[in-house]
């Protein structure tokens, strides 16, 4: 089978790697991003390149933008065969000359026929297709991170092995990209029937990390 995930910051797309690397069936593992692709760079070209702040898109897919990802050295120590140092070396690279290419490196050899990794980006326009393509062909809404998830995915599926797509968000939290879509609002799940309607609470303290473990601990159960 294949996995698709969209990239946070690659905690749980790491997470199918390592259980992929215990024995797990997994043929490959497709990551997704949006229009901030330094991930999908780095799969595609063997180069790492975080962005600066002011290269970083505001996108309608706002958990994936992302200038870099955490994560990220635990996949390139094990790509290094556990090489701290040379993690450090590259880390310092990425300080110093702003990224690291590894694609002239043994440990792209590694990459590119052991991790299963295959990559793609997406952007707002392919967002809104899909949403529109998922909901009339599975009746299902969709927010617009799996969309982007499920627009690569469909890239890089094969008859012969199910593809499965990990959903992480409820499309409710993005209103205005399904109303752009589908020209209707998302279904609420009942529990959120009527929020704002709802009495509000709060408290009022000082920021101090005294006072909040005081709360918390005060009102734990």
């Amino acid at each position: 089978m294949s996995i698709q995930i969209r990239p946070r910051n690659f905690g749980n797309i790491f997470a199918g790697y390592v259980a992929k690397r215990m024995g797990l069936p997994i043929r490959r593992l497709v990551l997704a991003t949006n229009e901030n692709d330094v991930l999908d760079e780095f799969f595609r070209t063997g180069r790492y390149r975080p962005r600066k702040s002011a290269e970083t898109e505001a996108t309608s897919s706002p958990s994936m933008d992302i200038s870099k990802a955490s994560n990220f050295e635990r996949f390139v120590w094990d790509a290094v065969e556990g090489d701290g140092d040379k993690v450090a070396w590259l880390w310092n690279q990425v300080d110093e000359e702003g990224g690291f290419d590894l694609s002239t490196d043994r440990a792209w050899e590694k990459i590119e026929e052991d991790s299963g990794f295959v990559s793609g980006r997406s952007t707002h326009a392919d967002r809104i297709k899909t949403i529109q393509l998922v909901k009339e062909k599975y009746g299902q809404v969709i927010d617009p991170h799996t969309a982007d998830g499920v627009k690569i995915a469909l890239r890089h599926r094969e008859a012969r092995y199910p593809m499965i797509c990990l959903e992480t968000a409820l499309p409710v939290k993005f209103e205005a990209t399904i109303l752009e879509a589908l020209g209707a609002p998302a279904p609420r799940p009942p529990g959120f029937a009527g929020i704002e309607r709802l009495e509000q609470r709060f408290e009022v303290m000082r920021p101090d990390s005294h006072v909040v473990k005081e709360f918390i601990a005060s009102h734990a159960r």
